[in-house]
């Protein structure tokens, strides 16, 4: 299936702060650069990583099967079927060419209260943190967010990478939103250091978030490609936006930001050029309007439709 198929697809529509949920599936830098400036509180980015190779992830079911090889309960007999192969190509040969005039526009966008938190690895965060540090100045610079996690190979010849960074800078450090309070709190690590009332509140997070990754069997799986969990987003949500508040993803992915946002109360806006990605925000977002195309409000075209 392609990005545009389907009735539930429309054409070209412009933005509107009490118009619908929105999937745009479109290059992300035509679509954002369409959008009105200072329109959402909370900007969240996972970019290709520039890992230099093809991330790619496909599931496997097991099904009834009179000719399967599995023997199971009562002589049962099962099969094992691969599911739908997700991926894309994670190589640039110049990626900040790529990267950064994406992160201009982010800036652009957020509004006074807004915060953006951009999810790297090791191999480009140090570059963007320059380059953060001069679009939105050193002293908007809030966190450095790292998200621990245990899961995959490990390589004998260094210490094996099990972390992502999380930077997070904001539009104005003297007016962002930000509430602890409506973060969900995590187990004392030792719980036997503070009085049982405390035990049993938990803590507020730190800037070390100890979270694993989207289990392979679990509920929240889609079957793509670099998926993060529910409960990385759920807590940059909490944070960083209010009821109502817009949130916005151009590297939207699973949609999972979307996810999030919904379940919490927020309005969001997610651009993927990837087919796939719209596919699985479909089934994952079915309230949300898919489009093909973003307009500004200025816009004089055949089709469009206004929310």
């Amino acid at each position: 299936m392609t990005a545009t198929e389907g009735s539930a697809t429309g054409g070209a529509r412009r933005w509107l702060p009490d118009g619908p949920d929105l999937i745009v599936a479109s290059d992300n830098l035509e679509a954002i650069a369409a959008l009105p400036p200072a329109s959402f509180t909370l900007i969240y980015l996972d970019p290709p990583f520039n890992t230099g190779r093809s991330q790619q992830r496909q599931g496997v079911t097991t099904v009834a099967s009179a000719g399967g090889s599995r023997v199971g309960f009562k002589g049962r007999r099962y099969e094992s079927v691969k599911t739908t192969l997700y991926g894309y190509d994670d190589r640039f040969v110049d990626y900040w060419e790529f990267l950064e005039p994406r992160l201009v526009e982010a800036w652009r966008l957020l509004d006074d209260r807004g915060t953006l938190y951009l999810h790297l690895d090791y191999r480009e965060v140090h570059y963007a943190k320059v380059a953060l540090d001069a679009l939105f100045g050193r002293e908007c610079f809030l966190n450095e967010i790292v998200w621990a996690y245990d899961y995959g190979a490990r390589t004998k010849r260094r210490w094996p990478s099990k972390h992502d960074t999380i930077l997070v800078y904001v539009k104005n450090p003297d007016a962002y939103h930000f509430d602890a309070e409506a973060v969900d709190r995590e187990p004392y690590m030792a719980p036997g250091l503070v009085t049982p009332e405390k035990a049993a509140r938990g803590k507020l997070p730190t800037d070390v978030w100890w979270h694993t990754i989207v289990s392979p069997t679990g509920r929240e799986k889609t079957g793509y490609a670099t998926q993060k969990p529910e409960g990385v987003l759920r807590r940059i949500v909490q944070a960083s936006s209010a009821p109502g508040d817009w949130v916005l993803d151009f590297f939207a992915g699973s949609g999972t930001t979307g996810a999030v946002a919904a379940a919490l109360g927020r309005r969001f806006v997610m651009v993927d050029s990837n087919p796939q990605a719209i596919e699985v925000m479909r089934r994952r977002l079915p309230a949300a309007s898919v489009i093909d195309e973003l307009v500004t409000a200025d816009a004089e075209k055949p089709g469009v439709v206004s929310a």
